[in-house]
């Protein structure tokens, strides 16, 4: 399966979470085994030889492939989530959205000044959940910061919010709001 094959099992939802917002729904590509195998193969491509001790996923979506990153790569596995949902003593940060605020949280003690981190999330759209994420990271001095989403939706400015503040930004797929 090619990444132009994958993009086409990605599903557009009108006024989703609300009336404006096209969101662009990864659960039908989800839904075909070829489709995960690419998008995990894919990604144990790009990172298989930079190090990385630690993949990182953003509640809840990223949570789908980056344990099988993780695993593939010989990494571990560190869940980013929303406040309440971890047991142990967490980090946290608040941010802005495209359609309100939210906070995350990390389990204090998950990263360490040696630890090459993979930052991943199923969309980047404005960029928003991904910068906060990166600062939450950052609290804990690791080494470097790679950050991949499936999707990039293009033309909502999340790449440019990020620039600087990871070592590298790569998405699978890139789609148009629009599309």
């Amino acid at each position: 399966m090619t990444i132009e094959e994958l993009k086409q099992h990605v599903r557009n939802v009108p006024d989703f979470p609300i009336p404006g917002i096209q969101f662009k729904d990864i659960t039908t590509a989800l839904a075909h085994p070829e489709c995960l195998k690419c998008m995990r193969d894919e990604l144990v491509n790009r990172y298989k030889n930079l190090g990385i001790t630690q993949v990182v996923g953003i509640e809840s979506r990223g949570f789908i492939i980056a344990p099988a990153v993780a695993m593939e790569i010989g990494a571990g596995f560190v869940p980013i989530r929303k406040p309440g949902k971890l047991p142990a003593e967490t980090i946290q940060i608040s941010y802005a959205k495209e359609y309100g605020l939210d906070t995350i949280q990390m389990h204090k003690d998950a990263l360490n000044e040696n630890d090459i981190v993979l930052i991943h999330d199923d969309i980047l759209a404005t960029g928003g959940s991904m910068a906060a994420a990166i600062e939450l990271v950052k609290k804990t001095g690791v080494k470097k910061i790679y950050v991949n989403c499936l999707i990039e939706l293009v033309g909502l400015g999340g790449r440019k919010l990020l620039e600087g503040k990871a070592d590298s930004i790569d998405c699978l797929l890139e789609i148009e709001v629009d599309e």
